[in-house]
């Protein structure tokens, strides 16, 4: 059966995180020098000692991310791992889509850290601080959730912007229309209905000036054809074009994460095994509630490293 990494999004994110690969592995260490000098400032110290208010500014999470991805595919790497031949599909959460891409090749660790202190800093200042919000429904079926956002959008913004799959669907838009969704969802009968803590209305209508943002970036970088196939959040299908693969992450900026769907397609298409290569084990957890035939396992400190080269020789 075959292998497929994923890669973590914003919420993963945590001080501390690739300290231990970095001084474990020289290859490692090597890939936060490059973003520090990509960025033109010194992220990893950011990542190691905090604060923690920093690191999670959407604009630093974003290629910090990214960065630990990365250095967990360069400690494998190290080791003689080869990603072309173990591994069948890549795939990334939102920002992670990215970090997938940079470890098939599609675009340089350097211009990917690049992307995403452009995309972080686009989406922020897509909407005005507080006019936009996003909330976490849990236990209620996507028809009732997308018609609670139909019903309180009225000419605004309010739509779903993760189905993250194990009863877990994020709504996103305008302050006040999410708010009411998230109360008309609970008395459609969702278990919870939780707004979220986050800096602006992500995966929305409302992001299209970012979207407009990353259209021109990503034009301006070299795109190459991954090795591996990468499964699109927006399209849930796999792609090895680059101005495709391109258009589609234009379009996930307001666009759905269709996280629940692209780990039952890895399931109907023969993907037994996830791994979640980086920061924290968020995906793995959801992986196992969507597809309970699915293994998950997370690789982000040495010895997770050192668990799947011998899993996956």
């Amino acid at each position: 059966m075959a292998v497929a990494f994923t890669f973590p999004g914003q919420g993963s994110q945590a001080v501390g995180m690739g300290k231990d690969l970095a001084d474990a592995f020289s290859e490692s260490r090597k890939i936060f020098e490059e973003v520090d000098d990509a960025l033109g400032e010194n992220l990893s110290k950011l990542i190691w000692e905090g604060p923690e208010e920093r690191l999670t500014l959407t604009a630093n999470a974003q290629p910090a991310l990214m960065a630990v991805s990365l250095a967990a595919i360069r400690a494998l790497e190290s080791r003689g791992f080869s990603l072309k031949d173990k591994v069948a599909y890549v795939a990334g959460h939102s920002l992670g889509e990215y970090s997938a891409l940079a470890a098939a090749g599609f675009v340089s660790v350097a211009d990917a850290a690049r992307l995403l202190r452009i995309r972080g800093n686009a989406m922020q200042a897509a909407v005005p601080a507080g006019e936009g919000a996003m909330a976490a429904i849990i236990g209620l079926e996507q028809a009732d959730v997308e018609d609670a956002c139909a019903e309180a959008a009225k000419g605004s913004v309010c739509q779903i912007a993760n189905d993250n799959g194990g009863g877990q669907l994020v709504i996103s838009g305008a302050k006040a229309a999410v708010e009411l969704a998230a109360r008309l969802c609970m008395e459609k009968g969702a278990k919870r209905a939780l707004i979220l803590q986050v800096s602006a209305p992500f995966h929305s209508a409302l992001m299209a000036p970012a979207a407009e943002v990353m259209r021109e970036a990503l034009a301006g970088v070299t795109k190459n054809a991954p090795f591996v196939p990468v499964i699109s959040n927006v399209s849930v299908t796999p792609s090895s074009d680059p101005d495709a693969i391109a258009r589609r992450l234009v379009e996930q900026v307001t666009g759905r994460v269709r996280w629940r769907e692209t780990v039952e397609w890895f399931g109907a298409n023969g993907v037994a095994t996830l791994y979640e290569v980086g920061a924290g084990k968020v995906l793995s957890g959801l992986a196992r509630r969507i597809n309970r035939d699915t293994a998950a396992s997370a690789v982000g400190t040495p010895a997770e490293v050192e668990a799947a080269l011998a899993a996956l020789a």
